[in-house]
């Protein structure tokens, strides 16, 4: 059985995958580093540009806006224009998606659209400076890919901390030859949220890199660099789950599908359906154990890629990660509790099949203390495991940092946006790649890779995004088949934007 009360956890589950393997390791690659650049330069080492037999355009256009939470609360923020908050992107795999991001922003505002979890050409992946310049305020830029692999995705923005605004929206690509048996479906897209509560994601990033060991930040901590509302960081919140401190933010709302608990969404359904969930992360900084109560789940698929089906009550969700599962609707009002860990504050939205009221915004189902399958303890499908062959360069990947001083880096050296070009990983096409993330901080990490999915281990799930849990090392393997360079970063957006990033970057 690979499935565990929420007790045994600590903190082997998640962080000591491969590490039996650590005596195995090859060593990196000699020789000059010679690196392929940005932009179109990088594509002439790539593949062509994809068919355009089958094409989906779609206009994002990034602006400010005022969005409706529900219950009364009104924020204001920035998100696509004419589109809810949250509203999917959704195609079939082997379909080109040509979608034109028009900045909308404030003067002197630049962005840019990431597509978070698909493998696609280089200059495509929306990662400024790496890959592209960030598109300016009444600019436009095109992005134009065909995804392959069929899953859960979505897109958010990769400049500064604007992935804790509204310009995010989940990406489905559907499998043309679906394997799974379900009657409905629902995408469900978790959020922190605080843009236009208590400031702006950019005055809690000041305020965190200031430092902010002088402060009582149980609740409330400071005024914000406008002097003109409230920010919250959070100093005491702890989880068992996540090996200690949970987070930085004290986020004082939390949604579901874009709802604060007190005005939930609700999924209607018929007792008896089966009905498959695909859940994402959107959030910035928190990690979320969801259930349903009175249902047990059964998970089909993490970061788009299917695994060997496993029953739970309940998931931990880091930050950037995705999960599919399938579960029999019973008959009544159910709710969907996605607690944020170690927080102690939820999101909510309900399940209806039948009569019944709706249970209170503060239901605490029993499946939240239930079992708990996290992605350690997951095994790749069958038919997605990589095949078994030698390591030919293993990179280690040093997390350092302290929530006191805010120093979030790699290797105890924070990305240099100027200079990205700087001290790369540098990796070989042909490579089958190893690297070992070593958790030398007193926090959990959600590490994202861009461009790749690495596999846990020889059987484990293959994932772009994986919790590594404080003092724990986490090994996983890729092959270097997407040249071009690649940003490697915790997807803690205060973290990476503090300096928990790196470039990964092919040899030439």
């Amino acid at each position: 059985m690979h499935d565990f009360r929420r007790r045994t956890l600590l903190h082997a589950g998640l962080g000591a995958v491969g590490a039996g393997l650590l005596a195995a390791c090859g060593g990196a690659s000699d020789g000059p580093k010679t690196v392929v650049p940005a932009g179109p330069a990088a594509d002439r080492t790539e593949q062509k540009p994809e068919d355009v037999s089958s094409e989906l355009k779609v206009a994002l256009s990034a602006a400010p806006a005022k969005l409706d939470l529900g219950g009364g609360v009104t924020v204001a923020t920035w998100a696509f224009e004419r589109r809810t908050l949250g509203q999917e992107v959704r195609l079939t795999a082997g379909t080109t998606l040509a979608a034109e991001l028009s900045n909308r922003l404030p003067h002197g505002t630049t962005t840019s659209t990431h597509w978070h979890g698909i493998a696609l050409r280089n200059a495509m992946d929306g990662a400024p400076p790496v890959t592209q310049e960030p598109v300016p305020a009444g600019g436009t830029f095109l992005y134009r890919f065909t995804p392959k692999v069929p899953g859960t995705y979505f897109l958010h923005p990769h400049v500064g901390v604007q992935l804790d605004r509204g310009l995010y929206a989940p990406l489905i690509v559907e499998d043309p030859k679906e394997p799974l048996s379900y009657d409905a479906e629902w995408v469900v897209v978790l959020d922190d949220w605080l843009d236009g509560v208590t400031g702006t994601p950019d005055d809690v990033l000041a305020q965190l890199m200031h430092g902010n060991s002088h402060l009582d930040m149980g609740t409330a901590a400071s005024r914000s660099s406008e002097g003109t509302s409230d920010t919250l960081v959070l100093a005491n919140g702890t989880s068992d789950l996540l090996g200690g401190h949970a987070g930085d933010v004290a986020h004082p709302h939390h949604l579901v599908n874009g709802r604060i608990p007190a005005d939930p969404t609700v999924f209607t359904g018929r007792p008896g359906q089966r009905a498959r969930l695909r859940i994402v992360n959107a959030g910035s900084d928190t990690a979320y154990r969801l259930a349903l109560g009175g249902h047990r789940l059964t998970i089909t698929h993490t970061d788009g890629y299917p695994v060997e089906h496993q029953q739970t009550d309940a998931l931990l969700i880091g930050m950037g990660e995705r999960y599919d599962v399938l579960v029999t609707l019973a008959d009544g009002v159910f709710p969907l509790v996605a607690l944020a860990e170690g927080k102690d504050a939820r999101g909510m939205a309900l399940v209806r099949t039948g009569a019944g009221t709706a249970p209170p915004p503060t239901v605490r189902p029993a499946e939240l203390d239930g079992l708990i399958v996290t992605a350690a303890r997951l095994r790749a499908a069958e038919g997605v495991r990589l095949k078994s062959r030698k390591t030919d360069v293993t990179h280690q990947i040093r997390l350092t940092g302290r929530m006191s001083s805010y120093n979030w880096a790699i290797d105890g050296k924070p990305f240099d946006m100027a200079h990205p070009d700087a001290d790369p990983l540098v990796v070989e096409a042909g490579q089958r790649v190893r690297l070992d993330f070593v958790n030398r901080s007193e926090m959990w990490h959600p590490m994202h890779l861009h461009g790749h999915t690495y596999q846990f281990g020889d059987t484990g799930p293959r994932k772009d995004t994986a919790i590594v849990l404080p003092g724990q090392t986490l090994s996983v393997f890729f092959d270097a088949d997407n040249p071009g360079r690649w940003m490697l970063h915790c997807h803690n957006a205060y973290h990476g934007e503090a300096g928990m990033m790196a470039n990964l970057a092919y040899r030439t």
